[in-house]
This record gives C-alpha cells, sequence and structure tokens, in this order.
C-alpha cells in the first residue's frame, strides 16, 4: 500500500480517489499533566481533522488551559476511572466523525502520520494499527527488555489467533467509529493496544497495519512498568484466547469478571504508550 506525503497539509480523501464524500475524523489525546508537551504536539495536527478530543486524567498542571489556548474548538472530558484503556474508552465514545484516531500526548506519535492511518481505513481497512517494525518505521525510545517483551508477545498472538502482526503493543491506531462496539473497550490499562488487535481479530475486521516512528517522550517520565504491564498483557491474551468469542456477544456478568481478572495489576495512574 502506498500512503499520502507524512504533512499535516495532505488530505488522504483528497489523494485516493473516492467519490463518496469525505468522512469525518476525530483525534482522541489522553492527557495527565502534559501541559509542557501539548505545544509540541498540538500545532502539528493536520488543519483537516474535524475534532481533537482531550481526555483528562484531572491533570494537575495546566494542560487543560494549554489544550483549549492552542485548539480553541478542543473538546475537554474528563475520564471516569484511571489508565489508559479508561481514557481512550471514554475518547472514542465520545467521538462524533466517522474516525477515530488515537494519538499520544507526549510527542512519542507524531501528528504527521495521521494521514497514512486515515488513508488506510479509505483503502478498506476497518482498523489501522501503526507499527515500529514495517519499513519507514522504527523507535527511538524501545529498551531491549520492551522490544523482546513485544516481539515474543507477538509471536504469541500471531500463533494463537492466526494474526501476522508484527507490533502488537504499539498505541498508535486508528478506526471507524461504528466499528467500537465490535471491539468494545473494557480495559483500563496499557493492555488497551493488546485489545484492540485482539478484539479486531476475533470479530475478523480487516487490520491494515502501517510504518510509524515513535520518539522520546519529550517532558516528563513514563509510568510504564515493563514486567507489570507485560504481565497483564500475557493475562489477557490467555483470556481472550479462552473465551473464543467476542466479547461483546458475552453475558455482561461474564465480561466483567474477565474485567476485573485482567485489572487485578493495579493500573498505572498515567495514560502512555505501550511496552
Amino acid at each position: 500500500m502506498s500512503y499520502p506525503d507524512d504533512r499535516v497539509d495532505i488530505d488522504p480523501y483528497a489523494t485516493n480517489g473516492a467519490k463518496n464524500p469525505r468522512p469525518s475524523v476525530s483525534v482522541v489525546m489522553p492527557t495527565l499533566d502534559e501541559a509542557r508537551n501539548l505545544p509540541h504536539v498540538i500545532p502539528r495536527l493536520p488543519a483537516w481533522i474535524d475534532e481533537l478530543i482531550v481526555v483528562d486524567g484531572y491533570s494537575t498542571d495546566d494542560t487543560v488551559a494549554v489544550a483549549q489556548e492552542l485548539f480553541p474548538d478542543v473538546r475537554v472530558i474528563y475520564q471516569s476511572g484511571q489508565g489508559k484503556g479508561d481514557a481512550l474508552r471514554c475518547g472514542i465514545e465520545a467521538a462524533r466523525a466517522d474516525i477515530v484516531v488515537t494519538l499520544d500526548a507526549d510527542g512519542s506519535t507524531a501528528p504527521e502520520e495521521i494521514p497514512r492511518f486515515v488513508h488506510a481505513l479509505a483503502q478498506g481497512a476497518d482498523l489501522a494499527k501503526g507499527s515500529r517494525y514495517l519499513q519507514g518505521g522504527g523507535s527511538d525510545d524501545l529498551t531491549l527488555l520492551r522490544r523482546t517483551g513485544n516481539k515474543g508477545l507477538t509471536l504469541l498472538v500471531n500463533v494463537l489467533f492466526r494474526t501476522r502482526y508484527s507490533d502488537l503493543c504499539y498505541g498508535y491506531n486508528a478506526l471507524w467509529k461504528r466499528r467500537a462496539r465490535d471491539i468494545d473497550i473494557d480495559v483500563d490499562g496499557f493492555e488497551i493496544e493488546t485489545l484492540l488487535a485482539l478484539r479486531a481479530a476475533r470479530a475478523r475486521l480487516r487490520v491494515v497495519e502501517v510504518p510509524s516512528w515513535e520518539a522520546r517522550r519529550i517532558h516528563g517520565g513514563s509510568n510504564l512498568n515493563a514486567v507489570r504491564d507485560g504481565w497483564r498483557i500475557l493475562k489477557l491474551i490467555v483470556c481472550e484466547r479462552t473465551l473464543r468469542r467476542p466479547a461483546s456477544s458475552l453475558p455482561n456478568e461474564l465480561r466483567q469478571s474477565v474485567r476485573r481478572s485482567v485489572a487485578k495489576t493495579s493500573s498505572p495512574r498515567s495514560p502512555d504508550r505501550g511496552p
């Protein structure tokens, strides 16, 4: 698949030859004390996006004020719980657009790559999943432990779910809003990226990986713990493989039981990227 130029002024729907009306695009950005990072991220958003949703985890700095100053039409909502999964669930549910793109606020994911993800959906994908291992992708931030864990978990998922993912735990994704019900986000922590990949596979959605470059966080520290969060991801994989049925078709009590099982390890407070 060829991708449009990585420039914020390129509208991928203007170049794909589609005759249908242009779908609207929402960008969902979880935040927690990201006031110093937002000036490096929000001005780089494509001019043609229709909505920016900042899902704030009750920041103690000026995150909300900075977001409103940089993007006057921003929609600020406050997450109902804690963790990145909870924040993305709140943001996706609140999104009004046809397409939802998830973007980290710390500068690790590049707004200039949004056209790649939207273009993949325009070409027929249900979920566009970023990969640091495709040609054109990479990372400035992967430690040896994170890289090894990610590769091992990716291989396990590919064997158990008959998928061909190259990067399981990366947090840059885009999906059609109408497909959110098929995925049914019901985790709170960093395992959200894995959940998207697994639920999409189980629902037989068309997933397309696109190359993406992960930068280092600009300011602040990460709450990611490779061992703890890797264990949470492993438990999620086992639960999803054992259920064998789309979570949206399960009785509510069973779904909640699975969610509690995965969440036994305490969720990190700050939304951030995965292993």
